[in-house]
């Protein structure tokens, strides 16, 4: 299974978004204390729209609460001081437990997780005139990698015929008003 885990996450709407692609992507979520939010605040409703009711996600006290609880494998740390591109991973590996790790907003990873796990650090490449993307958008971008990857497993190709979609014909039954 694939997973997204977030280091003491600071910003709600950033949270909330990443909640909505763990939903998207069959993504579980993992949250590591200290929240610099509340999960009932109206600004995690908000950027997680009605979706986050769909989202599976585990809260933790702290990093080695998070460990002990998710021992088996693989880890993968995305900081603007890994040495590799995220896509130079392979995350395909279905019968494996993969663990995308993100950081806080503030200050990122901390150096005593990243030390000991530098072969499984990545940085998404840009130029010299960023620090940082967005923490949500960071998080889409290696999720969406990994399900590429993956051949997007599970997810659908063409949208739904249904109440809340529009169909997979939608641009194709388009007439053009006279």
């Amino acid at each position: 299974m694939l997973n997204i885990v977030l280091f003491e996450p600071e910003i709600p709407q950033n949270t909330g978004n990443i909640m909505r692609t763990c939903v998207a992507t069959h993504t579980a979520l993992h949250l590591i204390k200290p929240l610099g939010f509340s999960l009932d605040e109206k600004s995690i409703k908000r950027s997680g729209v009605n979706y986050i009711k769909y989202c599976q996600y585990n809260i933790y006290e702290n990093w080695e609460d998070f460990m002990e609880k998710n021992k088996d494998g693989e880890f993968y740390f995305f900081t603007r001081y890994g040495h590799k591109p995220h896509s130079d991973f392979d995350y395909k590996d279905k019968g494996k437990n993969i663990y995308l790790v993100f950081g806080k907003e503030s200050t990122g990873i901390p150096r005593w997780i990243l030390k000991p796990n530098l072969d499984s650090c990545a940085r998404i490449p840009m130029t010299d005139k960023v620090r940082a993307l967005n923490l949500s958008n960071c998080v889409a971008l290696v999720t969406y990698e990994a399900m590429r990857q993956r051949n997007y497993e599970d997810l659908l190709r063409d949208e739904p015929t249904c109440e809340q979609h529009k169909g997979n014909h939608f641009i194709e039954d388009y007439e053009k008003e006279a």
